[in-house]
């Protein structure tokens, strides 16, 4: 079985077709700027640098067209790698947003769609996107199985003392407002993976997996199983991410908006796109950042200390929360790709039994154990690969079909 795995963005459409049977990736690729006269696509097939293209400018009036173009070169003479759409006997699409509706992926119908409408309030960016993906393949791929897979899905195994809020309880049965968390297909791919080095077997594990990149969280898994998360209601609580600030006092709202004289919506774009790491630091981009640290950039080194700080405040309230820790694990581009911060986060953490091998942890972007053997937590990083993971659940669904 050939899967096509979809992550719509509001003007972007990253897609990996992959083929089930040995779970290999056979192309992928990104369509940016849809609907923009400068829309671009890149087209990538492992192994075969001719048959790839990187960011040419090709017309994409709506989403529906990206994916017209997507299809249209994944069956093409000089950059295919199937014969016929035929071949693809499922979408698997990315939804950010699943509320209390979804605790699991589910098959499309139009009942599915109508609940992913009803979670456009919270999830107002990528809802409606995640939404005209699977619309734009229904209707170019008649009779092909949709099938989503949300963000919030792994977390809603979460008790009801980790996700409510104090305020009154009657803004949760009105409004919904509760603690969802995100990046669940993550957290669930690298959580997965961790179970089968500790031996394979979830009941009893205690692990702590931190998916860290432009957006960041950390999710306590205990017995396979999420029993907190540090994103809320949308992805902008928890630890210090690119450019949204992480968890605040709320009263910095009220505060700001007075000062500034700033509108809510001004309000929210600065906390998310102006602030993290980008509005302390002037940058968003953590390889600038540790380059700059290393030269002693005071604020790119604040950056530092102060993801750090959060990181080890986190997992050791999430290890207290558990009443124990077996292991942690580091994932996503910063999680893979950032010895340093491991190493500091180890260092802090010893009086748990966190030793390091700072030989293995200097190895960035691979699967490998960073803790020496017999250490009491043992460390881990594990590359995600959520789209896999998109892949493995539709695959699951659309067979018992």
């Amino acid at each position: 079985m050939k899967v096509l795995v979809i992550n719509c963005g509001s003007s972007s459409l990253k897609y990996q077709l992959i083929d089930m049977e040995t779970e290999q990736l056979l192309a992928k690729g990104i369509c940016e700027q849809i609907a923009f006269d400068n829309s671009q696509f890149s087209h990538t097939v492992p192994g075969a640098p001719e048959k790839s293209c990187r960011r040419e400018n090709r017309e994409m009036k709506n989403h529906s067209e990206a994916i017209r173009l997507v299809l249209d070169t994944l069956v093409s003479a000089d950059r295919g790698v199937i014969p016929s759409m035929k071949e693809i006997r499922a979408v698997g699409h990315r939804v950010l947003h699943g509320g209390e509706k979804f605790n699991g992926s589910v098959l499309v119908n139009e009942s599915v769609k109508e609940a992913i409408r009803e979670c456009f309030d919270l999830g107002p960016l990528h809802n409606p996107a995640n939404l005209m993906g699977i619309e734009a393949c229904e209707e170019i791929m008649p009779g092909v199985p949709q099938v989503a897979v949300f963000d919030t899905g792994f977390h809603a195994t979460m008790p009801d003392y980790a996700f409510m809020y104090a305020l009154p309880y009657e803004y949760y049965e009105k409004y919904h407002i509760r603690r969802y968390g995100f990046h669940g297909t993550s957290h669930r791919f690298v959580s997965k993976r961790c179970i089968e080095l500790l031996g394979g077997k979830a009941e009893g594990t205690k692990i702590v997996t931190c998916h860290l990149g432009n957006g960041s969280s950390i999710a306590a898994v205990q017995d396979g199983k999420c029993l907190d998360t540090t994103m809320g209601v949308t992805p902008l609580e928890g630890i210090i991410m690119g450019t949204r600030c992480g968890s605040i006092d709320p009263a910095i709202v009220p505060i700001l908006m007075k000062k500034e004289n700033l509108s809510p919506d001004e309000v929210d774009k600065l906390m998310n796109k102006q602030s993290g790491m980008l509005g302390v630091a002037g940058t968003a981009d953590n390889r600038t950042i540790e380059s700059r640290a290393k030269e002693g950039d005071p604020k790119a080194k604040l950056v530092e200390s102060m993801l750090c700080h959060q990181l080890t405040k986190y997992i050791g309230g999430f290890a207290a929360a558990m009443g124990g820790l077996d292991a942690v694990v580091f994932t996503g581009g910063i999680g893979e790709n950032n010895p340093q911060y491991r190493t500091r986060v180890a260092e802090k953490l010893r009086f748990f039994g966190t030793d390091i091998d700072e030989t293995a942890n200097h190895v960035r972007g691979e699967e490998i154990e960073i803790s020496v053997p017999g250490s009491k937590v043992r460390m881990f990083v594990i590359p995600t690969n959520e789209e896999l993971m998109i892949a493995q659940d539709t695959k699951e669904i659309c067979e018992n079909l």
